[in-house]
């Protein structure tokens, strides 16, 4: 698996991104075409070297030829993604990324409907241009995973086309909702709104950089120099060392002996909605001998405080305890298996030896076997051997 982990010791923007990207070894040329699928005009990109402090690295620019002042809407980018000519894993990461920044300022301008949200500097040309390229940058370099050190931000003010706003940014802080960050004294924005919707979308995980067999390095230079520390991102792009892909994720944990058991479907249901990884119940004998039930749910770090939320107001624990632990995980993909009564997705499960087990989609035999009238047994069974033949 190839890992590409952001080292943000001067913060991160959407250009600084780019910048270690091709710092690292992306293409201008691969750059310039992915990003003139877009269609936009009036805009021109160069790279240069460039030095912060006693740090070469590369200095990336989207020089914007004719400045407007109309912002366009989040509706209207995703519709500017849609229309192009990329390919569909580049679409996907850029629209999500603007999803998310698009999410967060409707959130702090009390908007309603994010879709209509104006994204005022997210919106202009240049952003644009680094988000997508950002999106480019991981199809290029075939990266499967993103992680990140912990954020450090700066404080100071800065004029945008809200007026006159704090640093760290309304968006910023927004976005930045439990991901390990910190304050420092340095007076600059260190992460604008777009490092930020980057890091929230991408990353997997925060803090060290997972064990990897490195094989390219970038600095990413920012615009100014600053006065404690050389303006620059770090991208580290390596593969996994180990023989199973290896992560850090939460265990979130909360003993409850007074509820209604009926009510944990719906428990379940709000805790995968939000992005728990794996929600489960064990039996367990509490003080006075009180029968109870210890739900778990697994989850990334930056979805710790969203998930124990949910326990809190889904069931009636006053108390959740979590904890960081270690683990290895079998490669996945889902493939598209047809069958004589239908197709449907199985996810392939693959070991470092070359040996996979088959998993058909429960939810989409049940669909299928109902239509159709059969068991659901023969339904699985023959998506299981028409995946297992599509491996060989």
């Amino acid at each position: 698996m190839r890992i590409a982990y952001l080292d943000c010791f001067s913060g991160i923007s959407g250009d600084m991104t780019i910048a270690a990207f091709l710092d690292a070894g992306l293409g201008m040329d691969i750059l310039t075409k992915g990003l003139a699928k877009l269609k936009l005009k009036g805009y021109v990109i160069k790279k240069s070297k460039v030095r912060r402090k006693e740090l070469a690295g590369t200095r990336f620019e989207c020089i914007v030829q004719e400045k407007s002042h109309t912002h366009r809407s989040l509706k209207d980018i995703i519709a500017l993604i849609d229309k192009s000519s990329l390919n569909n894993k580049v679409k996907a990461v850029a629209k999500n990324i603007f999803t998310t920044i698009g999410s967060a300022e409707a959130k702090v301008h009390g908007i309603k409907a994010a879709g209509y949200v104006r994204l005022h500097e997210i919106g202009d040309i240049d952003s644009i241009v680094d988000i997508v390229g950002t999106a480019i940058a991981i199809d290029a370099f075939g990266i499967d995973e993103v992680y990140s050190s912990n954020i450090t931000l700066g404080r100071t003010f800065v004029r945008s086309g809200h007026g006159m706003l704090p640093i760290p940014a309304p968006a910023t802080l927004e976005l930045l909702k439990g991901i390990p960050t910190s304050v420092s004294e340095t007076r600059a924005e260190l992460v604008t709104p777009t490092g930020a919707g980057i890091l929230k979308t991408l990353c997997k995980g925060f803090g060290r950089m997972p064990e990897i067999k490195i094989s390219k390095i970038g600095y990413g230079a920012g615009t100014r120099d600053l006065e404690d520390r050389p303006n620059m991102l770090r991208v580290v792009i390596g593969r996994t060392k180990d023989a199973f892909s290896a992560d850090k994720i939460f265990v979130i944990e909360a003993n409850i002996d007074d509820m209604n058991p009926q009510i944990f479907e719906y428990v379940f249901e709000r805790l995968f909605k939000e992005g728990a990884l794996d929600v489960y119940l064990e039996p367990i004998i509490m003080k006075k001998s009180r029968p109870g039930f210890k739900l778990s749910a697994l989850a990334p770090s930056a979805l710790l405080e969203r998930i124990s939320s949910v326990i809190f107001s889904e069931t009636t624990t006053i108390g959740v305890r979590f904890y960081e632990t270690n683990r290895f995980k079998m490669e996945r993909k889902i493939v598209e298996v047809r069958t004589r009564y239908g197709s449907l997705k199985v996810k392939i499960s693959s070991a470092p030896d070359g040996s996979f087990t088959a998993s058909p989609e429960y939810d989409e035999c049940v669909k299928l076997a109902r239509r159709k009238k059969v068991h659901l047994k023969q339904i699985y069974d023959e998506a299981k051997i028409a995946a297992i033949g599509s491996m060989k």
